[in-house]
């Protein structure tokens, strides 16, 4: 899959970027770029992101482990989840975060 960049200002939440849970492994690469000052986490769920009503202030999201902080960071996840996404807790800096799923490609 194409890579996604969702980047928050101040403090609040990215949009939610759906997982494709059918690709095997399910392997994320995932990095988070800090401009400035900025508490960050990146957050994931295995909600049902798609079920009418879904709202994902009041969703179950897990941090990842090591993609916490306020300076940029690489990791990855390489189990299946739902949906993704960038929380910013303080400062008045911008963190960018870059998702690139592998795999889904078919024979070449």
């Amino acid at each position: 899959m194409r890579p996604a960049s969702y980047t928050v200002t101040g403090v609040g939440n990215s949009p939610v970027y759906a997982l494709d849970v059918y690709i095997s492994p399910a392997n994320v690469g995932l990095a988070v770029i800090v401009t400035g000052t900025i508490t960050y986490t990146v957050q994931y769920t295995f909600d049902n992101i798609f079920a009418s009503g879904y709202n994902p202030a009041s969703g179950n999201w897990f941090n990842h482990p090591t993609l916490t902080g306020s300076s940029s960071a690489n990791s990855n996840i390489a189990y299946p989840a739902t949906g993704i996404r960038l929380n910013t807790s303080a400062g008045t800096g911008t963190a960018t975060l870059t998702i690139i799923q592998a795999g889904g490609g078919g024979n070449a």
